[in-house]
């Protein structure tokens, strides 16, 4: 925390070009992870776009080495200490890859990340991987750097290994959550009136989702499968109650996994904040600061409203899923990362302050 306010009030203090030196100091001391998160705060307190940050930030590297370097060879320091320079100054003006790997496919969160960085003029070319990955795989291979960026529902665990970049893809619809039961339960699910009522119902999730995490910190019972697509026949074989997914996403994912046993809840509206963001490898600090750009500019123009309405039909979802119809069972998120953009109304739909029935 400390670091942080630092940070912040040599923003403020002091001229932007110390800033960024100051950035390029910590990523020769700390770890990248750490300086892209300063060059993140930089982008936002300035409003420079990706690319001025980019060209902008390597003048400042460049001079910020070089006068490191003449310092040491005018010192008695050590061989090993100048190499240690050299090497620094050989990292920050290689150049930088135009590519990046993603394990998205195609789906408006692809749409969105190929529009955000057209609009950082970055001219980034995205390559798609076709292996498919659980969650703790893509979170291996970002590490390693196979793997550029994801999308991911987020935790404080995933925050703090790789780096977030803290626009809600969903507007908060993904904690926005329907139930998959089976059809024969439909009566038992209308009588649910309170959280007492629904702690009596055992929930279904893939135990590398965050979801499982939350149901659990709130005191629901529930079964965790390591394979998503098991779920469907553990459901329909009564090894639990009721699977949860994003509003959003539920229809289509029944509709690919066909059983005349199963159905759309029609009564109960799970709730909790659950953003999903943008998250890039830590050897990529660079384009986490132009994916923040792009969505910016989405955010700002209204063009990232508009997007998401259109693709994931908005106004249809509404009237279909009658949220305002629904009894609204409301959850905690305790490992929600205080620095969730909560605040910022621009980025969340209106689902949260919704009274529902009664």
């Amino acid at each position: 925390m400390a670091i942080h306010l630092a940070v912040a009030m040599r923003v403020i203090a002091t001229g932007m070009t110390s800033v960024i030196r100051y950035v390029f100091t910590l990523t020769s001391t700390l770890i990248t992870k750490r300086a892209a998160c300063w060059s993140l705060l930089i982008m936002a307190l300035t409003g420079l776009s990706a690319s001025s940050f980019a060209v902008f930030a390597a003048d400042i590297a460049s001079s910020h080495f070089a006068a490191n370097s003449n310092s040491n060879s005018n010192s008695n320091s050590n061989s090993g200490s100048s190499d240690a320079i050299k090497s620094d100054v050989s990292h920050i003006q290689a150049p930088i890859s135009k590519t990046i790997v993603t394990t998205i496919q195609q789906t408006w969160q692809l749409n969105l990340l190929k529009e955000a960085l057209r609009r950082s003029d970055s001219g980034y070319q995205v390559q798609q991987m076709s292996t498919q990955m659980n969650q703790k795989r893509k979170v291996e291979e970002a590490l390693a750097g196979t793997v550029d960026v994801f999308w991911s529902m987020t935790s404080k665990e995933l925050e703090e290994t790789v780096l977030p970049v803290r626009i809600p893809l969903f507007k908060g619809l993904l904690g926005n959550r329907l139930l998959i039961i089976r059809k024969a339960d439909e009566t038992r699910f209308a009588k649910v009136k309170t959280m007492a009522d629904f702690r009596q119902l055992k929930a279904g999730q893939n135990r590398y989702w965050p979801d499982a995490t939350i149901l659990e910190a709130n005191g629901l019972p529930v079964v965790t499968s390591y394979q998503y697509t098991n779920l469907y026949p553990m459901l329909e074989g009564g090894r639990f109650d009721y699977l949860a997914l994003g509003a959003q996403e539920i229809g289509e994912e029944l509709a690919s996994h066909p059983d005349p046993a199963l159905k759309v809840d029609s009564h109960i509206l799970l709730q909790y904040r659950s953003p999903a963001y943008f998250f890039v490898s830590p050897k990529r600090p660079e384009l986490a600061v132009a994916i923040l750009a792009g969505l910016e500019s989405m955010v700002s123009d209204g063009s990232f409203d508009e997007m998401f309405n259109r693709e994931l039909k908005i106004e249809q979802l509404y009237r279909e899923a009658k949220f305002e119809q629904r009894v609204i069972i409301r959850l905690d998120t305790p490992d929600l990362s205080p620095l969730t953009p909560i605040e910022r109304t621009e980025l969340w739909l209106d689902l949260f302050s919704m009274q529902g029935a009664t």
